[in-house]
């Protein structure tokens, strides 16, 4: 005998023929069997109980509640996330001087030096009156009135913090970038310290194992590994954590942006039309997932030579500003093509703060100002 819901009934009597006299077709499963003058099959309803009533219940109200809540990281203000298609495109680098121009925007970074200038020309005038015609005196009122100002000023504002978050298990390159080596130190609270350098605290899974030790793990290992990137670690109070992503649109990218709220993507492309199709693939899943995309980083925009400073377009020209066009978001930069920033970054030594005047960092400074910017128009 079948059991059979009334769906399945009211299906199968469709299948029968008013006169029994004829074969009759029914379908059942896999193959046909025909069925003359009359119907072979009992039907049996099957009456559901209490305790199975209650179960689909519970699997309802289970089905319903949907995705998990995602939760903040303890002492994160706002979350960005840098990503990209295609592996190869300078993501890694962009998230790097991304973050170290978060910081060299920020006014309060250029306090001391505005005070010490401010101090000293004030107190010229005010020391004369006084009698201090002694240069020794004068260095010692000056030295103690420019460390008591620095020390209210910095006490009223407060700066910009930043932290970088290196989500890319399998290939991390926050380490190299960052010229960070060691294992992090553990707090009271058996919560991971980050590594600094330049001002920034950074995590990666480079620092847990060996640098040539290749990374081997199954999908339920590396989600393991990025909940305790996210969870274990003792950022402190940050304003902004740059996490780095790995490429394309997998586990780790749906994982990430389920459990923690972002307040923003950056898809970094080159304008190679080959590239411009997994970005365009990375931009609609943040968009799938609810996640506000801030724009499109056009990375090796164009290369200049050094000899004769002719232009040249090697990816392409303006093919990430078309694609921006497309999704509806806007450009926040170009970061050109340029030998030193290739060096710096293999040095460990960023071109935003290895050469701060350079227009390679100003570039990368103007990216960060657009993000900004972004983020503004996103919570106003």
């Amino acid at each position: 005998m079948a059991h059979c819901s009334s769906s399945k009934l009211s299906h199968l009597f469709k299948l029968t023929t008013a006169n029994l006299n004829k074969p009759t077709v029914l379908r059942t499963g896999r193959d046909i069997q025909y069925a003359p003058q009359r119907c072979k099959y009992f039907i049996r309803f099957h009456k559901t109980s209490g305790p199975e009533r209650s179960l689909q219940e519970r699997q309802k109200q289970h089905m319903a509640r949907g995705l998990p809540k995602q939760k903040p990281i303890a002492g994160v203000k706002q979350v960005i996330v840098v990503a990209s298609g295609k592996g190869g495109v300078g993501k890694s680098t962009t998230a790097v001087n991304l973050a170290l121009g978060l910081t060299a925007n920020d006014p309060v970074r250029k306090a001391p030096l505005l005070i010490c200038t401010f101090c000293y020309y004030c107190c010229i005038p005010i020391f004369a009156q006084m009698g201090m015609q002694n240069h020794d005196n004068f260095s010692l009122c000056f030295t103690t009135l420019s460390t008591q100002s620095l020390f209210i000023f910095l006490f009223c504002t407060q700066s910009k913090t930043v932290g970088i978050l290196d989500a890319d298990v399998y290939g991390p390159s926050v380490p190299k970038l960052m010229s960070l080596k060691g294992n992090p130190e553990l707090t009271d609270n058996n919560l991971m310290r980050p590594l600094m350098n330049f001002g920034i605290p950074c995590m990666s899974m480079g620092f847990l194992v060996e640098d040539v030790a290749p990374i081997v793990w199954r999908g339920l290992m590396v989600m393991s590994a990025i909940e305790k990137l996210l969870r274990q670690v003792d950022w402190g109070l940050l304003d902004y954590l740059v996490i780095d992503m790995p490429p394309g649109t997998g586990d780790v990218q749906l994982s990430i942006t389920q459990n923690i709220p972002i307040a923003g993507a950056v898809i970094v492309s080159t304008p190679q039309d080959i590239a411009l199709l997994d970005a365009r693939r990375g931009a609609e899943m943040f968009r799938k997932v609810n996640v506000p995309v801030l724009g499109i980083v056009q990375n090796m925009s164009v290369f200049q030579c050094p000899k004769c400073n002719h232009q040249t377009h090697i990816f392409g020209a303006d093919g990430a500003r078309a694609l921006a066009d497309t999704l509806g978001v806007q450009v926040l930069g170009d970061i050109p093509l340029h030998l030193s920033i290739r060096e710096m970054s293999d040095r460990g030594q960023p071109v935003v703060v290895s050469s701060p005047d350079s227009p390679e960092a100003e570039a990368y400074r103007k990216v960060a100002t657009a993000v900004v910017q972004r983020l503004e128009e996103l919570s106003g």
